[in-house]
């Protein structure tokens, strides 16, 4: 193993001497993964294909124990940190160039106590396999839509899903959190122990320490649930999302849906060949309750007009959580922005659709979630989480296949959230952020007056923003210029 160099926090060129790595790795249950090891391709590339860089070193945590060393030595050194869950965060924030990468994927053990209803999450942990040894035993945590979707990011930026609207987002289920702080102390964060901690973590995202583990209460759900999945005819789409509108302002809690506006990719083996680039609305969604009562309360969002494809009917909850897995490759160019809207008039319908119908890929949607049932109800104080204030969020997701087009797809989607900003207060779904571009102006207009209390944690649990690669409120005192992003 021979020495090489980094960059650290600063940005500024640090060489890494080999008897320093050799000590590492030594210490490491894990193992360290060096650029031309076998290994490193793999270990650096995330889920979106517009993310591609090249770490100086990969620590690949197989414990607490291993995470408390890596932070160690990425402080000794003075190194850039990136820290991987599951690698699927749209922003790319889990790796970075030139620094280490703190890779929590080993630790993906889940253990469920089916008398307390609890369910302990590894960080590295996905939402398929949660899903799997809750179901086990009849039960769910409140999670996303994507079964690839790691358990971490998708925690702390909140946690939208298909049962969001009984249960509440995946943040609003989780008891207690261990953490490892940029210090190296290892803590448990819930509402008795470090309770100012455990509120900045539900919502504020990865930026107050890495969690090592989560702590869930789980719900009974399942085996089967009811699923809804109606393509409707495109050409319609004002109509159509008109009447989901009226359905959804007095849909029960048990349901929880969302509406994609797209079009039928051409030759998708999936579709009927006489659906084929036509314009669709997707009206998807589940009910957390028995099927047959399920069916019954979103038999609406299918019999309001005939679905041009109807993929509807009872299935097991962990296919229901799979339904979208084959549509997000891992590779595959993303680049995903929300925005959160007050109101969701005719005016905003009609620009939506205006996008819509001028989305430059097939594999794009405008997504739009109605925010409602135990998301609204839970006190907005309770935790850093913005978004229960809106009843309406959407979210365009720009997804596409070749470098060339990722100019014409990230300015579609920023013109479309561009046009609808005046309808919102400026705040987004920090799960869909696009990169971040904006910076502590995103992080101001979505947090608001948290923004001063989320600073201030920052400056107890890591005052010199070592973790900085996430949803970043700089540590109160720091100028937002000196704490910025590093390269």
């Amino acid at each position: 193993m021979s020495g090489l160099d980094a960059i650290r926090i600063d940005g500024e060129s640090v060489h890494l001497p080999a008897d320093a790595l050799r000590s590492l790795a030594a210490r490491l249950q894990g193992e360290i993964v060096l650029p031309g090891s076998p290994a490193y391709e793999p270990a650096r590339h995330v889920w979106n294909g517009m993310i591609d860089r090249r770490p100086a070193l990969v620590a690949r945590c197989a414990s607490t124990a291993d995470v408390v060393e890596a932070v160690g030595f990425a402080r000794t050194h003075g190194l850039l940190v990136a820290v991987r869950g599951g690698g699927h965060g749209v922003a790319g924030h889990a790796t970075c160039d030139g620094g280490i990468v703190i890779d929590l994927s080993p630790l993906h053990d889940v253990s469920v106590d089916p008398q307390s209803a609890t369910v302990r999450v590894g960080a590295g942990a996905r939402l398929g396999e949660m899903d799997a040894a809750t179901q086990a035993h009849g039960l769910a945590v409140p999670a996303g839509v994507v079964s690839d979707t790691g358990i971490a990011g998708l925690t702390l930026g909140g946690g939208l899903g298909w049962l969001r609207n009984r249960f509440g987002l995946t943040c609003d289920n989780l008891l207690s959190a261990e953490l490892v702080t940029a210090r190296g102390e290892v803590l448990t964060a819930s509402g008795t122990e470090h309770p100012d901690l455990f509120w900045g973590l539900r919502g504020g995202g990865g930026n107050l320490g890495i969690v090592t583990a989560f702590t869930f209460r789980a719900h009974p759900v399942g085996p089967e649930v009811w699923f809804t999945a109606a393509f409707h005819d495109g050409r319609q789409m004002q109509e159509i999302l008109r009447f989901y509108r009226e359905y959804t302002a007095d849909a029960p809690d048990d349901v929880s849906t969302l509406a994609a506006c797209g079009r039928f990719p051409p030759g998708a083996e999936a579709y009927p060949e006489e659906v084929h680039g036509l314009p669709f609305v997707l009206l998807i969604g589940m009910a957390a309750g028995p099927p047959e009562e399920g069916e019954r309360l979103m038999r609406p969002l299918r019999e309001f007009r005939r679905p041009l494809v109807d993929a509807s009917g009872p299935r097991p909850y962990i296919r229901a959580q799979q339904f979208f897995d084959e549509d997000y490759p891992a590779g595959l160019r993303y680049y995903w922005k929300s925005l959160n809207l007050r109101e969701f008039g005719d005016e905003v319908l009609d620009r939506i659709v205006a996008h819509a119908l001028r989305q430059p890929s097939p594999l794009t949607t405008i997504d739009i979630w109605p925010i409602g049932g135990a998301v609204r109800r839970r006190d907005a104080s309770d935790g850093a989480f913005v978004g229960r204030h809106v009843p309406w969020m959407v979210n365009c997701e720009a997804n596409w296949e070749s470098p060339q087009d990722d100019a014409a797809n990230i300015a579609w989607a920023r013109d479309a959230l561009a046009d609808l900003r005046e309808y919102s207060d400026g705040s987004r779904y920090l799960n869909f952020p696009g990169l971040f571009e904006e910076g502590q102006g995103t992080m101001r207009a979505t947090f608001g007056q948290r923004h001063e209390r989320l600073a201030a944690l920052k400056a107890t649990y890591d005052p010199a923003n070592l973790f900085r690669l996430n949803q970043n409120v700089p540590p109160a005192g720091r100028s937002e210029r000196t704490a910025a992003h590093a390269p």
